[in-house]
Formats: C-alpha cells, sequence, structure tokens
C-alpha cells in the first residue's frame, strides 16, 4: 500500500504541536511510496484561527492532525472540518477525556503543559551537574557561570545547600574559606547580589567536625575539630566576607531548607537583607 504523492498532513496545535506531528509522522511510516507534506499551525488560541486553518486544508486537499486542549477549541475545530468535509483527527482530546473518566479527576487545560515539565527537567538535571561540577571550589572558572555562589568553612552546609537550590533549578558553585588559602580572585568579579555567605556556631561547627573525623577513622585530636582553629577559620570568614561585602547566614541549628531558602530570597532580592553575625 502506498500513500498518494504529496498527500498533505495540516498539523494544528494550541501549543508547539509537536506531539500531532510525531503521531503524523509514524501514521505515514505505514505508507510505502509517495511523499507526505507537513504544515505545522502552532499557537492556535482563537476560533477564528481555527477556521481559517480549515479552510486552508480545505483548499489544499489536506487532513488535519491537532491536538488542542480547550474543549471549545477542540469542538469548534470538529465541526468546521465536517462542514468543510476536511478529515481531522484529535490526537490529545480523547486520552484526556479517557483519564479523566478513569482516575475521576479533572484536566488542568493548560497548553503545553508537557514541553514546560521537560524543560523544567532538563534545567534541574543542568543545575545538578554544575552544583558536582563547581563544589568546594574545585574549579573557580565557574564563579562567573553560577547564579549563586555561597562561601564558607569546611562543614558550613555549602554543599547541601548548593545541591537543594540545584533541585530547584539554580546553578550554584561554592567555594571553601580556609586561613592558608587564597580565595580565587574570580570571588570577587562574581556580583554581589549572588554571594552569600554561610557561619556557624563554633561548638556546633565542632561536633559537626568530631563526627565527620569518626566517620573517616581519623583521631578527634586532629586540628580540624579543634575549637582554636575552628574559631580562627570562622573570624577569617567573617574578613572575607566582609570584603566581598556578602550578606552571611547563620546556619547553627537550621535545617538545609530553612537555610537555601533563605539564599534564596537574599538572591531574588539582590543580596539585601543579609546580615553579618559575629563568630
Amino acid at each position: 500500500m502506498s500513500a498518494p504523492a504529496g498527500a498533505t498532513v495540516f498539523v494544528m496545535s494550541d501549543a508547539l504541536g509537536e506531539t500531532a506531528e510525531l503521531v503524523a509522522r509514524a501514521a505515514a511510516s505505514q505508507f510505502d511510496g509517495g511523499g507526505l507534506v507537513l504544515k505545522r499551525f502552532p499557537f492556535v488560541h482563537s476560533e477564528e484561527a481555527v477556521h481559517g486553518v480549515v479552510a486552508e486544508a480545505a483548499a489544499a486537499g489536506a487532513a488535519i492532525v491537532y491536538t488542542l486542549i480547550q474543549p471549545l477549541l477542540r469542538s469548534c475545530m470538529q465541526d468546521a472540518a465536517r462542514r468543510a468535509g476536511v478529515p481531522a483527527v484529535d490526537v490529545m482530546g480523547p486520552v484526556i477525556d479517557a483519564i479523566a473518566s478513569a482516575s475521576h479527576g479533572q484536566p488542568r487545560l493548560e497548553p503545553g503543559l508537557v514541553h514546560r515539565l521537560d524543560a523544567d527537567y532538563f534545567r534541574r538535571v543542568e543545575a545538578i551537574e554544575f552544583a558536582v561540577r563547581y563544589d568546594d571550589g574545585r574549579d573557580p572558572r565557574g564563579l562567573e557561570r553560577a547564579d549563586v555562589v555561597l562561601i564558607g568553612v569546611s562543614r558550613s552546609s555549602k554543599t547541601p545547600v548548593s545541591m537543594y537550590l540545584a533541585n530547584r533549578q539554580f546553578k550554584v558553585a561554592n567555594v571553601p574559606l580556609v586561613p592558608e588559602v587564597e580565595v580565587p580572585p574570580e570571588l570577587f568579579d562574581v556580583p554581589l547580589r549572588k554571594v552569600v555567605g554561610l557561619t556557624i556556631n563554633p561548638g556546633q561547627l565542632r561536633d559537626i567536625r568530631l563526627e565527620r573525623l569518626r566517620a573517616i577513622g581519623l583521631p578527634p585530636e586532629a586540628s580540624y575539630g579543634e575549637l582554636g582553629r575552628i574559631t580562627q577559620e570562622l573570624r577569617y570568614a567573617q574578613q572575607v566576607f566582609a570584603r566581598v561585602g556578602c550578606p552571611v547566614i547563620d546556619v547553627s541549628n537550621k535545617a538545609v531548607e530553612e537555610t537555601a531558602t533563605k539564599v534564596m530570597e537574599l538572591v531574588n532580592a539582590g543580596g539585601r537583607g543579609g546580615s553579618s553575625e559575629g563568630v
């Protein structure tokens, strides 16, 4: 069996029309021989536009494959195609109706949702990959590309907050502050509205670090867990915060979600509203 040479299908949608085009191409693959001409009409949102496409299809001898979410437009399309004698296939409507019946739920009736969900998913994946790549100051070149830059001493929640924000589609880089290590000069080129400092109570940080030392099999006497060393690091961090001029969040006794929410508030407010809290 072969399709007539030059068979034409109009793809009409209130979004991009990719779903209807995919179905049309899949159906056309069942025919040997003749070619298929596809013409896409995306973002159709009015009855006038529907009538215009139907009239053009009738003149061209084309069939219409469509995805229209709004019931009124679907009804208009069905009526107009019937009157014009144009073969028309509703790809989305019957499936929505079937799911609504089976789930006893109501559809949202918002065009293009699947593409928005796909876009959100890929932005989230990209942000997570970014957070992993530029975690712990691994590559300062990421600072200029980041939506948020977190700075603070080791174990001040930089990484978990970065990952939480990445799941909210923020590209986050974080930089550890160590007295013996120079701060990357790229940090001072980052717009201030993107930089947030994280600090923590010395006693709480000591408890966290001692637990970390135990987890990796090191003795608690290591300088990493000494209160004097911790206090020195936190004071140095405060000096860096002051040099950068960034807002500072005290993460002591705060859940990661709470800290991340505060970071988002500061970034969305352009870096205003932060406070430097003494060590």
